[in-house]
């Protein structure tokens, strides 16, 4: 029986290990073909090694899959376009396109370096723009030139960025940043066959094993499970399905939404919308906001919790 993404051409970032893996696992198990992207760096963004993509790759071919590696830095220009290029010239062509590399350097605001900010933000933001940016000019060629054209961008942000974490302002910004390059790019690629989404993904991995939300998370979810069961809540496999089915022709019709997934639950996530509100159809003087202003926000209803829901009295 053949796959959902038989033939399809998958470049993800990030795949050497963690989420990206089961990702290009996934993918190949039905039946795409596979660049895996990894610099191999520490959770920092420090160090390279080549050796995880190759292993990742490695294990995809010995299942009987087609996979390549590549281990530049997609957040740089030319590392981004050769990414993108590698899966042209290895397998001919590019359908979907992963995002999913990432770094942390968690730390309060008041003691954040302009140097951890930084290299959150390019890592995740710029990071996703490049190979984002370069499979879009390909996909437009194609589409311009009369091709028929069915192709996907999966972002990844993170119930950080689109709920909000203490101690991870420079993640949490990059994050809601993807979530809001997502509904834009999908507005902007929707003429050329591409479909744009996103994952806000919660998953025990090198990147998590330390933040306590997630933690509290796998116990109260084990609690609930029977006691012979194997399945880990919060596995990074249980993230791949989805994305695995966003990259297939299946997904045509959707675009331009953000995915929270853990484990067997996955929600659309609901973007900004007004709220309570009040128009005098003429300017205010900042002195009568005093009497207006406290009265929106007692009726508005308050900011979700990290695990998208209100919070309760």
């Amino acid at each position: 029986m053949s796959g959902i993404c038989e033939g399809r051409i998958v470049v993800i970032t990030g795949a050497g290990g963690g989420i990206g893996r089961e990702h290009a696992l996934a993918f190949a198990a039905e039946g795409a073909r596979v660049v895996v992207n990894d610099l191999g760096g520490a959770r920092d963004g420090s160090g390279a090694s080549a050796g995880p993509a190759q292993a990742v790759a490695e294990e995809i071919k010995a299942k009987g899959g087609e996979a390549v590696a590549h281990t530049e830095d997609i957040s740089t220009w030319d590392g981004s376009l050769s990414l993108i290029q590698t899966a042209i010239d290895a397998f001919g062509g590019l359908d979907v396109v992963v995002n999913n590399a990432g770094i942390l350097r968690d730390r309060m605001l008041t003691n954040m370096t302009e140097a951890e900010w930084d290299s959150v933000i390019k890592v995740h933001l710029k990071g996703t723009f490049g190979p984002a940016h370069h499979a879009a000019a390909y996909w437009r060629d194609r589409s311009k030139a009369g091709e028929t054209v069915d192709a996907r961008i999966i972002n990844t942000s993170s119930p950080s960025g689109i709920f909000g974490n203490v101690g991870q302002s420079n993640y949490g910004a990059a994050k809601a940043g993807i979530a809001a390059f997502t509904v834009i790019a999908a507005m902007e690629l929707g003429r050329y066959g591409v479909t744009v989404n996103a994952i806000a993904p919660t998953a025990l991995t090198r990147m998590t094993e330390d933040l306590g939300f997630v933690q509290q998370q796998e116990s109260a979810a084990k609690e609930q499970l029977e006691p012979v069961s194997t399945w880990s809540p919060l596995g990074a496999e249980n993230i791949s399905p989805l994305v695995v089915w966003l990259g297939s022709p299946q997904s045509k019709g959707v675009t331009g939404r953000v995915f929270s997934v853990s484990g067997g639950f996955i929600s659309v996530a609901e973007g900004w919308v007004n709220g309570p509100s009040v128009d005098r159809q003429g300017k205010w003087e900042p002195g009568e906001l005093g009497e207006v202003i406290p009265d929106l926000v007692a009726k508005a209803a308050p900011n979700a919790t990290m695990l998208g829901t209100r919070p309760t009295a």
